[in-house]
């Protein structure tokens, strides 16, 4: 391996060299007459000191010399032409280029050997070619990084970590050697090592972010897994009859030839038992997730057709692995990667047995709250569900299970809305839903009643469900604005804060789509209304707010006047463009440009700071161009309808202010 300090250093030298030979040719060859002659100097300097070195190696070899030296031979040599040394030494330059070239290209096409090999998962035979690319090229980085992708299939992470190093040598910038170095790092469980090549990533390019993201989250899901089983290992060793007892629980499961009822009893107790981190990392680490393998609780989870007997250990076992996969994303991960559970879970859904289909849902929902579990939820054997089984992603799932749940588990309600709402942030799902009309008249059914605390719940994930919906635009949300806004309207003198929150960004959302749905709200006070959580709530709230007050007053006259009317001379718009957030500042500007076109308007905000305001934005560098485009518009609407303002806009220089952000301007 290329690993040793003297090969490491005759690797350095190398590369040095290439590089002055490089710039000495592209000094002799400039244009230049001054950096022509400090290249010649810098040449002929390195041709005596190559030739004094010469010659010290020549008389190291000779004990005796009692040569009479030919001083005149010696002025020749060193009157040696500068011409025909340069000539040679360009000479010398292209034979290294064209060895180089050709070594490249074998290099390349090893690699390309190398590549196929690795795809048929031949990793040794692809390791083979690309070590016999770095012999034809050794300072090739792709070569590196191939061979480290490779050493990382057969485990051999030290070895990726020297390549990924030596790729580096080549390009410090290397993305693909931090990456997978990190992934080496990770496998020898050197957390920190790995979070620092992923940071080194960001660091050289931003963009990688999401990248980053997932790279650090499985680094720190390893750890937390590693520190776990550490943890309950210790627990066992010294005796602890909670985690014996798991242990004991999970023999008696898998002892062969027990009915039913025998291997019921036993989920039961071992559901309870785990009921806490270290119980979790007990049933992972006994093989609790291959409790499937086991013939008759196989047998009672699959059948199409099920006893009364199956059903309770069908139900018992959703509720063991509830209790394994609380907050437990391992654990997830290792029962969504089961074939027989993904291919099931839509088949419980659509049994027509309340208890399997509620715990379903739960078990369902309760995965549905990280990313990965979600894409495990969305994208495996679960796709039959977004088909098949359409019942159960419209009006049956929001509201017929629902109903019966509530009979039951008022609590227990907002489950299945969760779980949708959740898998909606998977495109395909989240449109599919958003077509149903089933579905959105479910929602608007559940938002009817939200008094009670359970019922609150319920109403928070519709909302919630309804936010993710309508980041789609379809005639069928066009069809449902009017009633969705009437509902969220009326839910915002709701108690629970919560629940106002999300139906103010509803209507955000929903009042874009319908030119009636905004007289209708209108119509019903939602200037008013918004005018006054502006005023005191939070930012969240103040964003849906000023979004839906801008959607308002762009397209009704009516609502123009009420902003008028309510905000006295526009104060808590005013106040709004201080703002740090870049999307409240545009719509307060947009909402100020509308309300600008009612006469008096203008008027009212002489002796105001509105000019200064206005021309910090239109001026600013905010990264959302409405800002400056907004700002400047309504600067301009300003003036025209009240001249007494120009003064001041000239004061502080705001005509050419105005002239650069005219850019932002399209068409207004």
């Amino acid at each position: 391996m290329l690993r040793d300090e003297d090969t490491e250093a005759d690797f350095q030298r190398f590369l040095r060299r290439v590089d002055e030979v490089a710039n000495l040719l592209q000094g002799l060859n400039s244009s230049d007459s001054a950096v022509k002659e400090e290249a010649i100097a810098e040449t002929e300097k390195r041709l005596r000191e190559e030739g004094a070195s010469r010659e010290e190696e020549e008389e190291s070899r000779t004990t005796v010399n009692r040569t009479v030296i030919n001083t005149s031979d010696m002025a020749r040599a060193e009157a040696v032409d500068a011409g025909a040394f340069l000539a040679a030494l360009e000479k010398d330059a292209k034979e290294r280029a064209q060895r180089r070239k050709k070594n490249e290209q074998l290099a390349n096409a090893l690699k390309e050997k190398g590549n196929e090999a690795f795809r048929e998962g031949d990793f040794a035979l692809a390791i083979r070619r690309y070590t016999e690319g770095l012999e034809r090229l050794k300072d090739k980085q792709e070569l590196y990084t191939n061979r480290a992708q490779a050493y990382l299939k057969l485990h051999e992470y030290e070895k990726a970590i020297s390549d990924c190093e030596w790729a580096l040598k080549c390009n410090k910038n290397c993305l693909k050697a931090y990456f997978l170095m990190g992934k080496a790092q990770l496998a020898l469980q050197h957390f920190s090592e790995s979070r620092q090549c992923y940071e080194k990533m960001l660091q050289i390019d931003p963009q990688k972010e999401n990248l980053f993201k997932a790279c650090v989250n499985e680094a720190n899901l390893e750890e937390k897994r590693v520190r776990d089983e550490e943890r309950a290992a210790r627990e066992v060793q010294a005796g602890n009859a909670a985690a014996l007892s798991i242990q004991e629980l999970l023999q008696r499961i898998n002892t062969p030839g027990q009915d039913i009822l025998y291997y019921t009893a036993g989920i039961r107790l071992l559901a309870e038992a785990l009921n806490n981190c270290t119980g979790q990392t007990l049933f992972r680490t006994n093989n609790g997730f291959s409790i499937l393998r086991n013939e008759p609780v196989r047998g009672a989870f699959c059948a199409e057709r099920k006893s009364p007997a199956e059903v309770e250990l069908c139900v018992s076992l959703l509720l063991l692995w509830q209790a394994a996969c609380a907050g437990n994303e391992e654990n997830q991960r290792l029962l969504l990667a089961q074939p027989e559970v993904s291919a099931q879970l839509p088949e419980l859904l659509s049994s027509g047995t309340h208890e399997i289909q509620r715990e379903t849902l739960a078990l369902m929902c309760l995965c549905s709250e990280n990313e990965s579990s979600r894409r495990l939820l969305a994208r495996q054997e679960l796709s039959r569900f977004q088909t098949e089984h359409q019942v159960l992603l419209s009006r049956a799932l929001l509201t017929e299970l629902m109903g019966r749940f509530r009979r039951g588990n008022p609590a227990g309600t907002a489950l299945p809305v969760g779980m949708v709402g959740s898998l909606c942030a998977d495109a395909e799902v989240r449109a599919q839903l958003a077509r149903s009309r089933e579905c959105w008249q479910a929602c608007l059914d559940e938002c009817s009643d939200g008094s009670s605390p359970e019922n609150s719940q319920c109403v928070l994930a519709v909302l919630g469900l309804m936010m993710n919906l309508l980041l789609e635009s379809n005639d069928t949300i066009q069809d449902f604005a009017v009633p969705i806004s009437g509902r969220c309207l009326a839910l915002l003198s709701h108690q629970d804060g919560r629940i106002v929150t999300r139906a103010t960004g509803v209507l955000s959302r929903a009042l874009p789509a319908s030119p009636s749905a905004v007289q209708e709200v209108v119509k019903g006070g939602v200037v008013k209304k918004m005018l006054k959580f502006l005023k005191v709530a939070g930012q969240l709230t103040s964003s849906y707010a000023i979004k839906t007050l801008s959607i308002c007053t762009k397209s009704s006259r009516q609502a123009q006047e009420e902003l008028v009317k309510w905000d006295k001379r526009f104060q808590v718009l005013l106040k709004l463009l201080e703002s740090e957030n870049e999307l409240i500042v545009g719509n307060a500007a947009f909402c100020l440009s509308q309300c600008l076109l009612i006469p008096g308007a203008a008027t009212s905000l002489l002796d105001s700071n509105v000019v200064l305001l206005l021309l910090r934005q239109a001026g600013g560098d905010a990264q959302r161009t409405s800002v400056q485009e907004n700002s400047a518009i309504a600067l301009g609407r300003l003036c025209k309808a009240e001249p007494r303002h120009i003064p001041q806009l000239r004061k502080l220089n705001g005509f050419s202010i105005l002239n650069s952000s005219m850019k932002y301007v399209h068409s207004s």
